[in-house]
């Protein structure tokens, strides 16, 4: 091929150049489908349409039908001659993602494609994202129909909500109140345009932990596990006041039962995640005498297994995240039979594959689920993405998981920008569909960013491996027996969000210096994109972690941070960061939340005082 190589994300499992050019049938850019699944094209819309009185420039047909929800049944092939372009799959959600291919190709190339073929399946059925809209940040509707429209470009086939307290239950408005919260009619319509473009919109509220946001209000304390003054033990620290519901208590039973019931019919999917995840004060609160009687894993199972049965009376399934399971593996046995577990983890070492074993072994149903490393993070953190990503994709094929579920949190004001996000799940995607973590950054950054330089992808790498040589220096969040590494948080970020008051021994001031040059080389070299709000939150990414890494740099000088240092870091926080932070935020997501999430910061700008 006398053209530059195709550039595709995700990578297709095989590709042939053939001689010749594709040669469309009519002038212009957009090529005139004929037989494409009805909206198919929502995503591709300036590039591909369908128009039944124009001649056809590509022509989508089902051969040998197969069930969609199989690798196989996703199986396309794409023959790019010198005269016709023919699409062939075998389901509506094969034809969908050939499409998502042809489009890149067209988008690299124009009208004239050179020949080649492509023969393609994904190597898991269910490729799903998961975006956490109860930690602050919540998309506005019209922001969740461009993300389904982006992840139908990805070939992702599936998308959840993480809910807490931001679903707006009818009977329930102290609890939402002031979130701005997603309603039923929105969830219905976001679920309808989803199933369009053959993503699966499942339900995902938490029943067990991460309560919080219901149990400090006064009408659901008396459900709380532990009381609102009462310490507990959080794995390795100390938290104070309510997290989970009492699983002892038949009320938080009813409470949950009442929230399914009005939840569930807004989705068409026959999948609800029901959390249950990081419940680690029960037994410390009020079930401690029956947790000592029958032990923790029988309490847990118990109120797991009566959720499930309120699901599957609906006519539904349970997914649930497997972290308590998998803590007591000689109990997954009492896993409901019918649910499925989510093994989740998001570092390079995470044991995705004995968790695979013990699963498996077991009978049960699971899908591996690494993260975007976006959160706890200004700039994302790259290696260590890609080191997960690449373990849950291994354990996943070996193990045989019925998906990957790529997470994306908001822990501590959900303060990332959109592209660190997107970036992780653009990596997840590629390794969902083509069995490995190595994503054409060159294609990621023209087909994602729209970055006719291609070099965004790297740019982004770059950034979230900018403070590396810090992260590998033990910090206050490594576990005890793992590697001495800072983990779930980037240097910049563990620094930034550490009083100035407490010592933090994260790197010399010499490697923080490091860390400043490169990221004012970044800042300087950031490549254009197509669109200018991307731009802008690239351009803030960097200029934020510049001032915490300014921060860090001086907190380490002799005697501290000077008066004027202090005075002018201050005034720049709160005079240009904080409100690009903030219009930027409600570009993409609703007001509520946006002052939480900004009190983290207020927070840093007060202890600058002088």
């Amino acid at each position: 091929m006398s053209e530059p190589r195709p550039l595709l994300v995700p990578a297709p499992r095989w590709l042939r150049s053939d001689h010749g050019v594709f040669a469309p049938p009519a002038a212009g850019r957009r090529l005139v489908v004929r037989g494409a699944p009805p909206g198919s094209l929502v995503p591709f819309r300036s590039l591909l349409a369908e128009d039944a009185s124009a001649e056809p420039s590509v022509r989508c047909a089902i051969d040998s039908p197969a069930d969609p929800r199989t690798t196989a049944g996703q199986s396309y092939r794409l023959h790019v001659a010198p005269g016709a372009l023919t699409l062939t799959g075998r389901s509506e959600a094969a034809l969908r993602a050939g499409l998502a291919t042809l489009a890149q190709l067209l988008r690299q190339y124009g009208p004239r494609i050179p020949c080649l073929r492509i023969e393609d399946e994904p190597v898991l059925p269910v490729r799903g994202v998961m975006l956490d809209v109860s930690r602050d940040r919540i998309p506005t509707q019209e922001e969740l129909f461009r993300v389904v429209e982006t992840l139908a470009t990805l070939k992702i086939n599936h998308l959840q909500l993480y809910t807490e307290h931001t679903f707006a239950y009818a009977a329930h408005e102290e609890v939402w109140r002031g979130w701005s919260p997603l309603t039923a009619d929105e969830m219905q319509r976001l679920d309808r345009h989803s199933a369009t473009l053959g993503i699966e919109l499942a339900a995902n509220q938490n029943c067990f932990g991460h309560l919080a946001g219901w149990l400090r209000h006064p009408r659901y304390a008396p459900l709380a596990e532990m009381g609102p003054d009462e310490p507990w033990r959080f794995y390795h620290w100390t938290r104070t006041g309510p997290f989970s519901i009492c699983p002892t208590d038949p009320r938080s039973l009813a409470l949950i039962r009442e929230l399914l019931l009005e939840l569930l019919p807004c989705f068409s999917s026959s999948l609800v995640n029901i959390g249950c995840d990081e419940t680690a004060d029960v037994g410390q609160g009020r079930s401690r005498d029956e947790v000592a009687r029958r032990g923790a894993p029988a309490v847990y199972f118990d109120f797991l297994a009566n959720i499930d049965t309120v699901v599957r009376a609906v006519g539904k399934r349970s997914l649930f995240w497997a972290d308590i399971a998998l803590s007591h593996p000689e109990s997954v046995n009492l896993i409901p039979e019918h649910a499925v577990a989510l093994a989740w983890d998001y570092e390079p070492d995470a044991r995705f594959a004995r968790w695979a074993e013990v699963l498996g072994g077991a009978g049960r149903a699971f899908w591996i689920c690494p993260g975007t490393s976006s959160w706890r993070s200004i700039t994302g953190r790259s290696s260590e993405r890609s080191g997960n990503i690449g373990a849950a994709i291994r354990a996943a094929r070996a193990g045989g998981a019925a998906g990957m579920l790529i997470c994306d949190w908001g822990d501590v004001g959900h303060q990332q920008q959109w592209p660190i996000s997107l970036h992780g799940i653009a990596q997840g995607a590629q390794a969902a569909w083509a069995g490995s973590e190595a994503i054409d950054l060159e294609a990621e950054s023209l087909h994602v960013f729209d970055d006719p330089s291609r070099r965004i992808g790297r740019w982004l790498d770059d950034l979230g491996n900018a403070d590396a040589p810090l992260r590998a220096i033990a910090g206050p969040l490594a576990y005890d027996g793992a590697p001495p590494v800072l983990r779930n948080a980037s240097a910049i970020f563990a620094d930034l969000h550490t009083p100035l008051r407490d010592k933090l021994d994260v790197g010399a001031p010499e490697r923080w210096a490091s860390v400043g040059h490169v990221l004012q080389s970044l800042a300087a070299s950031l490549p254009g994109t197509g669109s200018s709000l991307l731009q802008d939150e690239c351009t803030h990414a960097a200029a934020m972690a510049q001032w915490a890494t300014r921060r860090a740099l001086l907190r380490r000088s002799p005697g501290g941070i000077a008066a004027d240092d202090a005075a002018a870091l201050r005034r720049q926080l709160l005079d240009e960061l904080v409100p690009t932070f903030r219009r930027l935020w409600l570009a993409r997501s609703r007001v509520g939340g946006l002052d939480h999430s900004c009190a983290h910061l207020r927070r840093v700008a007060s202890e600058l005082c002088v």
